[in-house]
Parts: C-alpha cells; structure tokens; sequence
C-alpha cells in the first residue's frame, strides 16, 4: 500500500510559512536583545551607580591636585618673565586666543549634540510607544515557532484549516517582518547614536578641563600685568575713584569721553599720546601687518582707518543687534551686539589706550578705547574688566569676561537669555558702522 503523500501545494505553503515565521523570530528576538542592551545601558544597577560616584570624586581630587600643581608652575613661569613686558604680553595674546579656539570647539560640540540628543529622544520615545506591540508579536511567533503542523491527509477539515492557517500566516509574516525590521533599524540608529553622543561629550568634557586650565592661566597671567601696572601708577585709585565721580556727572558716551580725556589725569595723558602716535602712517597705502607681531609696541601698530576688514570680535558669540536698525524704542542701534557664552572671554580688536573703565549708567561696566586719529571703541555689558585707565593694550589681548546673563538695560529689555557685548565705534564722537572693520573669515583676522 502507497504511503500517502501530502497535498503539494498545502505542503509547499506551510513550508514556506513556517521558515519565514522562524527567520522573523529570530530578527524580533535579536531586536528584543537589542532593546535589553539599550535599556541597560540607560539604567545602570545601583552597584555601577556607586562605583560611578567613586569615579567622580578621585576625577575631582585629582583635578584640585593638578591645578595646585599647574598654580605652582604658573608662579615659576611667571618669575621666569620677571620685568619683561614683552614676554609678558606675548604670553597673554596666546593664552587669550587659546581660550577663545577652545570656547568655539565647546560651542561646536554643544551644536552637534543637540539634534544628537533630539533624535535619541525621539527613537526612545517612538519604542517606548510600540513596547506593547513589540511585545504581542514576539509572544504571536514563539506560540507559532512551538506549533507542530497538523497530519494535513487524516480528515478533510484537518487540511482545510492548516491551509486556511498557512495562508493567515503568510499574509501576516511579511507585516510582522516589516515591523521586525523597522524595530531593528530604530534600535540600531539608537546604539549608533549613543556612541556617537559618548564620543563628543568625552570631547567636550576635554575640551572644558583644557579651558579650566587656561583660564586659570590667564587669570595668573593678567593679575601680574595689572599689579606691574599698578606700580607704573602709584595714584591708580585715587584716578579710579576720580572716574567713578566724574562719570555720574554726564548723561551721555561722549560727554564721559571728554570728561575723561579732559578732567583725568591717566585718561587725559592716554588722549594726548593717541594723538600723537595714534596713526601710523601706511607704506602704498596698505597696513604695515609685520608690525602687529611686535608684543613690546607702546602705540598702535596700523592706523585704525586702514584696518579695515582685519579686526576679530572680542567675543565668540552670534551678532543679534546690527548698527542701524530699530532698536525697538523709536530711535536706532548705535553699535552691534552680540550674544556670546556665559563667562566668555573678552578681547580687544584692536590697538588702543583706555580712557575708561568701570559702570556707566545703563551700560553696566563699561569699557572705552581711544584707538587713534578720532576713532574710539565702546565695549560694554562684561561682568569684570581687568585694564585700568591710562593702560595701552594690543590688539587680542584679554581685557575683560563675560558674566552669566546680559547687562545692558537695553538688551535685558529684549529678554536676552544669554549675555550679550555691545560694541560701538565713533569717529570724532559720531557712531559708525562698524561693519567695514570686521574680518569676513578667521584668515583675516589680526592677532597682536
């Protein structure tokens, strides 16, 4: 007697089904590992959590450690330059200027990690909302995975239903494989971008304990400039609190400069040796650039008017206030201000004397620069300046830092949420369109 043979087509559809169910399995169960690891990875057990902690205060000792050390160094580095003006002001250009890279690398990575961390969010968001239905269909393939395949030859009705079942099968394999796949997909964008977002917050976080040090350095650096400054000038306080009188005197930005560089002695003095030395004159009518690498110079290296196009902003930051348009109150900008990091350092664009320093009316502290051949630059809104009046400073050199939030009222107006520098240019006590002197790439820009 003949063995009977199954049905070849109902034979060659369960064979089909039942692979296809076996393969998707084994992608959601691959898938369901995936998320395991995933959400693993965002809870670490208590035990990893201690041992984090643990991690994070040696990291802090050991931080306090080396800044003791660098604090050590800084003092013999510094004993080193002793009364060399020169060396002095050569270091603090460099170390101003690694500063601000370092604070633009900062600014970078923070860029690059907020869509980063969007989209983690997003995917998180999307498979928590599909957890039950990830769930349904992994326990649909396991029930149908340990299913055996019915005697399809032993009664009529057993072969009608499995037929009936491999074509329920086959019509929802490929929408469950579609599914498994997207899963998989997801969940490989989420470990991808998990180690993407470790890799750039490893970056940043050097990136700040770089920046830590350096200010550190430069901090040590100034304080040494400003008490060799302070020997020059015996009276400095008696001329700070003599500014600070004279300053509540005027209502306006160019009464205070004529104030100043009439009635104080060091801003008056500063005044009088900008007009004299304040413009070079220029070789074929372009700027002698070789003379700006000189860190021992007492008077502007080029003249203010044939810089055009070479000054750097003092600040790393976004311009939100351009000169000439509305100012919101009825009247027009002045200068142009810029949004910028919470303490962000501060330097100059340029060569010039200081003919005030401190709080002016709505300007919170104010800095002002007289640069040469009429031409004056304003700088406003810091937390703390560290010039004082009567002080020549070079173009890059550290001047002042930015606080936590705005400070001028003209700004705080507008709901700033980020501090911002306001810069004014004048020419013979008239505002000017500072535009024309702004470098259009950090390849033109000047460094002193």
């Amino acid at each position: 007697m003949q063995t009977p043979r199954p049905h070849p087509t109902l034979g060659h559809t369960a064979a089909l089904a039942r692979p296809g169910a076996a393969v998707l399995l084994a992608g959601v169960i691959a898938a369901a590992a995936m998320l395991s690891q995933v959400q693993a990875q965002s809870a670490p057990p208590p035990v990893d959590l201690i041992k984090q902690r643990e991690q994070e205060l040696e990291a802090a000792r050991a931080q306090q450690k080396s800044a003791a050390e660098l604090r050590e160094k800084l003092k013999a580095d510094i004993a080193a330059i002793g009364e060399d003006r020169t060396k002095l002001n050569e270091r603090l250009i460099d170390i101003a200027a690694r500063v601000r890279g370092i604070e633009t690398s900062i600014g970078d990575a923070e860029a690059r990690l907020r869509p980063l961390d969007v989209r983690e969010q997003q995917i998180r968001s999307s498979l928590e909302e599909r957890r039950a239905e990830i769930g349904e269909v992994l326990a649909a393939l396991q029930r149908a995975g340990r299913r055996a395949p019915p005697a399809l030859l032993v009664r009529p009705e057993d072969a009608l239903q499995s037929l009936r079942s491999a074509m329920l099968l086959g019509a929802v394999v490929p929408e469950m494989r579609v599914r498994a796949d997207r899963l998989a997909s997801d969940l490989g964008e989420l470990i991808n971008l998990r180690k993407t977002i470790a890799a750039e917050r490893d970056q940043l976080a050097a990136d700040r304990a770089k920046l830590t040090e350096d200010q550190l350095r430069l901090a040590s650096l100034v304080e040494e400039r400003q008490k060799k400054q302070s020997a020059a000038e015996k009276d400095m306080e008696a001329e700070r609190a003599r500014a600070a009188t004279l300053s509540r005197q005027v209502d306006s930005l160019q009464d205070l400069i004529a104030k100043m560089e009439q009635d104080l002695k060091s801003a008056a003095k500063a005044a009088a040796t900008a007009n004299l030395q304040g413009a070079p004159t220029a070789a074929n009518g372009k700027p002698n650039m070789a003379a700006l690498r000189d860190p021992g110079r007492l008077s502007p290296a080029i003249s203010f008017a044939s810089a055009k196009g070479l000054f750097a902003l003092p600040v790393n930051g976004s311009k939100i206030r351009e000169f000439g348009r509305s100012d919101g109150v009825g009247g027009t900008e002045k200068g142009i201000s810029v949004a910028t990091r919470p303490g962000a350092q501060v330097t100059t664009p340029c060569d010039g004397w200081v003919v005030y320093s401190g709080p002016f009316r709505s300007y919170g502290q104010l800095l002002i620069l007289n640069a040469g051949g009429g031409y004056h630059v304003l700088i406003a809104g810091m937390e703390r300046i560290s010039v004082n009046i009567g002080q020549f400073v070079l173009t890059g050199e550290p001047v002042a830092t930015m606080g936590s939030s705005s400070r001028v009222a003209s700004i705080l107006a507008a709901n700033a949420s980020q501090p911002v520098l306001y810069i004014e240019f004048r020419k013979d006590g008239t505002p000017i369109d500072s535009g024309p002197w702004w470098a259009a790439s950090e390849g033109e820009k000047v460094r002193g």
